[in-house]
């Protein structure tokens, strides 16, 4: 079985996810590739040593230039804030690595389009980390839509809502930092939803955008004084998709109680499908069959199911974590065969475009055209 030398850029949060997704892949999936963990790449001398200890990475370093041009590294995956994320794949695309990169791709559309321009001139595999795409019941309400269980589509409705920093006194992180993470809440959790959306609906057109700072200033995290958020709390949009129906989707990081609320919901001519990241395992369907029909729920723990027949036996439910084995899976497959990963930086480059559409119609109180 051929080899596959990983580098991972970031260890932290993100870090964490994708290498327990390294590590599991070829212990319940028949991949076509072996991926070998190399190196994991952090600014900490002793932090990435540590992480590559605890997290099953052979080496640790901490020059990520010299990493993504050795000539033993097949694959670059990028665990980083956004503001190194264009410089971090362009050069590992120039050294003639598959790319795999947390999203957004970057902090704004030119970067993401320098990205993406990068991959295609050294003709290397990309993939964006827009994991919630394989949630099983996700991949299985994709499957229904697509074999037009639901009819035409009409409506789209996704929110993403967390709680993490509606105390104002909570210390201000980069993900508050507009040079570091491009966006606020639009880019860092509304991305998901506009992922989804793209994935499960269709390409959208126009925008009507709004984004809000509830707290224009926190402490720093050192203690040393407080320090200006310049990002948005909150991004609420509605939109219109190029197969006509229309739809909305809410970011906010203020709501009290909700801890990770991703939930969409997709309303066609014939029926409705709903879900929630907190029941993951989960698909509501709603069909038209008579006076007495409702919302049922399916549990997406079949071994029918999307990805589910690698895993457990029905019932036995899966967590947040296998997303990113199913995504690295996937991952590993398109390397194998030549064909082009999904989402990849094609995808990343339509969803900034929207983003920065929504960024556009707030600051100027207006539809915008995609």
């Amino acid at each position: 079985m051929t080899k596959l030398n990983v580098a991972m850029i970031g260890y932290r949060f993100m870090g964490r996810a994708h290498s327990n997704a390294w590590r599991q892949v070829r212990a319940f999936f028949d991949t076509p590739i072996d991926p070998v963990m190399k190196v994991v790449c952090g600014q900490s001398p002793s932090g990435v040593a540590q992480a590559a200890d605890r997290l099953g990475w052979e080496e640790s370093a901490t020059d990520w230039q010299d990493v993504v041009e050795r000539d033993d590294i097949d694959v670059v995956d990028i665990c980083t804030p956004g503001d190194s994320h264009a410089k971090i794949a362009i050069a590992a695309a120039a050294a003639g690595k598959a790319v795999f990169c947390e999203k957004p791709l970057g902090n704004t559309l030119e970067e993401a389009e320098s990205m993406l321009a990068a991959v295609r001139r050294a003709d290397v595999i990309h993939m964006l980390c827009h994991n919630y795409r394989r949630a099983p019941a996700v991949s299985l309400a994709k499957k229904m839509i697509e074999a037009g269980e639901i009819g035409e589509i009409r409506h789209f409705r996704g929110v993403y809502l967390q709680d993490w920093i509606a105390d104002p006194e909570t210390p201000r992180s980069w993900r508050l930092e507009r040079a570091r993470a491009g966006s606020g809440a639009l880019g860092d959790i509304a991305s998901h939803s506009l992922d989804l959306a793209r994935y499960l609906v269709g390409e959208i057109t126009e925008v009507s955008g709004m984004l809000e700072t509830f707290v224009a200033e926190r402490p720093l995290e050192d203690g040393s004084g407080r320090g200006v958020v310049d990002v948005d709390d909150a991004a609420l949009a509605m939109l219109r998709f190029q197969g006509g129906a229309i739809g909305s989707i809410e970011g906010s990081r203020f709501c009290p109680g909700r801890k990770n609320y991703n939930r969409f919901e997709i309303n066609g001519s014939r029926g409705s499908l709903a879900w929630d990241l907190e029941r993951m395992n989960e698909l509501e369907v709603y069909r038209e069959v008579g006076p007495d029909s409702g919302f049922r729920t399916i549990l997406a723990t079949d071994e029918a199911h999307p990805f589910v027949e690698a895993w457990w036996p029905p019932g036995h439910v899966l967590g947040y974590e296998h997303t990113f084995t199913h995504t690295v899976f996937d991952l590993l497959r398109a390397i194998d065969s030549g064909v082009p990963a999904q989402p990849n930086f094609e995808d990343g480059v339509r969803n900034q475009r929207v983003l920065d559409a929504i960024e556009r119609s707030s600051a100027r109180r207006q539809w915008e055209k995609v």
